[in-house]
C-alpha cells in the first residue's frame, strides 16, 4: 500500500497554499475557467477534488510559470482538450480495425 493518503477533498485554503497564491486568486480563476468548478458544502465551503488540483496546477503552469495571459491560459486549454478528443476518437477507431483484424485472422 502507499504511505501517502490522498484526500477527496481540498479546502480553498490548502490548494491557495498548495500554489502559495491567495484564495482570492482561486476564486476569480473559477470565473474565467469553467473546468474548475468545486463542490460546496452545506456551510457553501468550497471543496476541490484532485481534478480540480490538476486544473489548477495547469493554469498556474501557463499563467505564472510561462507568461500566459488568463486568455491565451483558456485558449491553450481548450485546444487541449479539442487534441484529446479527436485522440480519443483516433483510438476508438484504432481499436475497432484491431478487433476486426483480430477476428479476420481467427478465421483464417
Amino acid at each position: 500500500m502507499s504511505d501517502e493518503i490522498v484526500k477527496r477533498y481540498y479546502s480553498i485554503g490548502e490548494v491557495a497554499e498548495m500554489f502559495a497564491v491567495n484564495a482570492s486568486l482561486l476564486r476569480h480563476w473559477e470565473t474565467e475557467f469553467d473546468t474548475i468548478r468545486p463542490k460546496k458544502n452545506r456551510k457553501g465551503e468550497r471543496q476541490y477534488t484532485q481534478k480540480d488540483v490538476e486544473t489548477i496546477r495547469l493554469i498556474y503552469g501557463l499563467v505564472k510559470d510561462k507568461g500566459f495571459t488568463l486568455q491565451g491560459a483558456k485558449d491553450f486549454m481548450k485546444q487541449k482538450n479539442q487534441q484529446d478528443a479527436e485522440r480519443g476518437s483516433v483510438i476508438e477507431s484504432l481499436e475497432k480495425l484491431k478487433v476486426f483484424l483480430t477476428d479476420l485472422r481467427n478465421k483464417l
